[in-house]
């Protein structure tokens, strides 16, 4: 293979340009395994690391055995790896038992919150998912002011992702309509102010929502940079997972994400007798679909960097087990 084009990820572990990295893929194929094993790697190489759960089902707790939160935990045995698990569909302010597991993200109170929602929904007719793109701009407000060198998104399956991926356009375009007609409704403040019982000074409002408006600015245009930013695929050698994949990578592509790594996950490779013939039928059967779809990725993505990783045998669960399966996204072996 190509020198330029290997199968691994020193590409990613040697361009220390790179500050969000996400990994995602269809559900099932072990996106969370291959975003903690990546996070491993970069741990060795980076100043400090934050790999953040945006799957709901949140597995990340469960691949270190160490339960995680809303706040960025340093994981047991490393020193500069931490991770947080979020539900992008929720604010970030959470309910009350758990408002304080957050820091101020320097929005606003929860009066500006309503308010702002209410603004950006009367202004905007009504924009679907405000909410969610309201929290993943304090997500983002948050793990900015905290400098993290790296960042890995073990994201939700694909068209969860994709959205997710989608709101700093659709953040900035709204906030920059929101800022160009901001006095002309001025007006409209004082009664929103009034449905939440509060009593917020226009000006105030115009300060926090252009301080989310840089914030999403920012984050929008080191999206759309090759050298910040980069989507590793991960999917099974299957045809409904590299059918999703292309559709992802087609969509990476239209929203000018950069994307260069595939991970093609739970690989057998069979015993075989003396004579070097598969006996396990069902193990050759499975084999012989997986080398056709293994063919199928080689012919549509000769210029990304393809990881071969090896179904195994027992889980890769915990610091020590995922520590020895990073090593496979470094050095391939078959």
């Amino acid at each position: 293979m190509d020198e330029a084009y290997e199968g691994n990820i020193k590409n990613i572990l040697e361009q220390k340009t790179l500050k969000w990295i996400f990994v995602g893929g269809k559900g099932g194929v072990g996106k969370t395994t291959c975003s903690s094993s990546l996070a491993v790697q970069l741990s060795k190489v980076r100043k400090n690391v934050l790999l953040i759960s945006t799957d709901p089902a949140h597995n990340t707790s469960d691949a270190f055995s160490q339960q995680f939160g809303k706040s960025p935990q340093k994981v047991n045995g490393f020193d500069n790896l931490f991770c947080m698990e979020i539900d992008a569909s929720q604010p970030m302010e959470g309910d009350q038992e758990n408002s304080t597991d957050l820091p101020d993200l320097g929005v606003g109170d929860n009066q500006i919150w309503n308010i702002s929602k209410k603004l950006l929904n009367e202004v905007s007719g009504s924009l679907p998912g405000i909410d969610e793109a309201m929290s993943f701009a304090q997500i983002f407000k948050l793990i900015d002011s905290m400098e993290f060198d790296c960042v890995v998104f073990d994201t939700a399956p694909t068209g969860h992702t994709l959205r997710l991926l989608s709101f700093p356009s659709v953040l900035e375009k709204t906030f920059g309509k929101i800022i160009d007609v901001f006095g002309q409704v001025k007006p409209l403040i004082g009664m929103f102010s009034g449905m939440v019982g509060g009593n917020i000074n226009p000006e105030e409002l115009y300060q926090k929502i252009n301080e989310v408006l840089v914030t999403v600015r920012k984050v929008n245009n080191q999206f759309n940079d090759p050298d910040v930013t980069t989507f590793v695929c991960v999917c099974i050698a299957e045809f409904l997972s590299l059918y999703e994949t292309e559709r992802l990578i087609q969509a990476l592509m239209a929203q000018n994400i950069d994307t260069h790594n595939i991970i093609v996950n739970q690989l057998i490779y069979p015993e075989k007798n003396e004579n070097g013939e598969i006996t396990c039928k069902k193990c050759k059967s499975r084999y012989n679909i997986q080398q056709k779809y293994l063919s199928q990725i080689s012919d549509l993505y000769e210029d990304f960097h393809v990881i071969k990783l090896p179904l195994l045998e027992t889980e890769v669960r915990g610091p020590d087990a995922l520590r020895s399966f990073s090593e496979k996204l470094v050095n391939q072996s078959e």
